[in-house]
């Protein structure tokens, strides 16, 4: 019944908004716009509310939306965005064009040409909120550790000044400051959004953990309100590893060495879900990598089912390998894994 709902939902779905934008596309026709910049808002009106479902995709990927099918319209998108950047080139001066283009790019996967585009919206409209947020996220996504600084952290603070409300703004703005170890600063800002959220909804209960773990981390203790219990940190996983030397390799150990013990998620982005980090000289070691020890807090052990363990001991004291580290794994292992995992550092990086 499922995919007969959703075949049948996509058919109502283009034919109202073929009755809605067809007039529209005929009369801007006559005006001598070119066609593709009709058929990719066509697209954009399928397309983007998947892209910009606000926080929704920031904290989990609805089940309902996977698997959706995309209805290929009769001009390829590429060529419509072809034909929207050259409209764009006589036209530099068009705001909703270059949105347009921007959100097509998100939509698309491509954060930097996104954020080319944001860039061009917001040299038209500096205080267009929604450019900013959006060059902040495609900036974000442009980097490999996803970390929210310099001019995007500056546009996120501009842009929740100017709209106090803005849930997407919030929500990128409390994770740059987590991700800088500002944890009161993001549980602060994670609090202004928690009122804008349908209470009990699943993207609430996510902000709730998200703010518990960051006051976990300042050292805050919750306060009791006096209408609702207090609420505990969720636990989550909880992966035991148990880290050794190899004896082959124990000549090469130093003074000052940093042992990195890390989960990852065992298909996408490389980031850590889980990294812990003590002196080379407690070899061997027992660690155990919970959800508090995300990078950031949409990337945690929850957000996985199998992960690789891996252990590293840094010469430079930095988490990225380099030439001359120790390391090993255990490979891949079920997230929910109650049985110690072994890593023995038997090779040089």
């Amino acid at each position: 019944m499922k995919p007969a709902f959703y075949i049948a939902a996509a058919v109502m779905i283009a034919v109202a908004l073929a009755l809605l934008l067809l007039p529209l596309v005929r009369h801007g026709r006559k005006l001598g716009r070119p066609r593709g910049v009709f058929v990719l808002a066509l697209l954009i009106a399928f397309v983007v509310p998947l892209a910009t479902a606000g926080l929704y995709l920031l904290v989990g990927t609805p089940v309902a939306l996977n698997g959706v099918p995309t209805q290929s319209p009769p001009l390829d998108i590429d060529q419509a965005v072809t034909e929207l950047r050259q409209h764009l080139a006589t036209k530099p001066d068009d705001l909703q064009g270059w949105m347009l283009l921007a959100q097509t790019m998100a939509a698309m996967h491509q954060p930097g040409q996104a954020r080319d585009a944001y860039d061009h919206a917001l040299k038209l409209a500096g205080n267009n909120t929604v450019a900013m947020v959006g060059w902040a996220e495609a900036d974000s996504m442009t980097r490999q550790d996803h970390r929210i600084e310099g001019r995007a952290q500056s546009l996120l603070e501009r842009a929740v000044q100017l709209e106090p409300e803005n849930q997407r703004g919030l929500w990128l703005l409390g994770i740059g400051q987590f991700q800088h170890d500002r944890y009161a600063d993001a549980a602060a800002t994670w609090r202004r959004l928690q009122p804008l959220l349908a209470p009990g909804s699943n993207v609430a209960k996510a902000v709730n953990e998200q703010i518990a773990v960051a006051d976990a981390r300042s050292g805050v203790k919750p306060v009791q309100q006096p209408t609702q219990p207090v609420q505990q940190t969720p636990q989550g996983p909880q992966l035991q590893v148990e880290v050794s030397l190899s004896p082959t390799l124990k000549d090469k150990l130093a003074a000052g060495d940093t042992l990195f013990v890390y989960a990852r998620a065992e298909q996408g982005p490389p980031m850590p879900l889980a990294v812990a980090k003590l002196s080379a000289s407690m070899l061997p070691a027992k660690v155990t990598l919970t959800d508090a020890m995300g990078m950031t807090p949409q990337f945690t052990l929850s957000s996985a089912t199998r992960v690789f363990i891996g252990a590293r001991v840094s010469k430079s004291g930095q988490a990225i390998a380099q030439a001359g580290d120790l390391e090993g794994n255990a490979g891949v292992v079920d997230v929910d894994s109650k049985t110690p995992v072994h890593v023995t550092i038997d090779k040089v990086h």
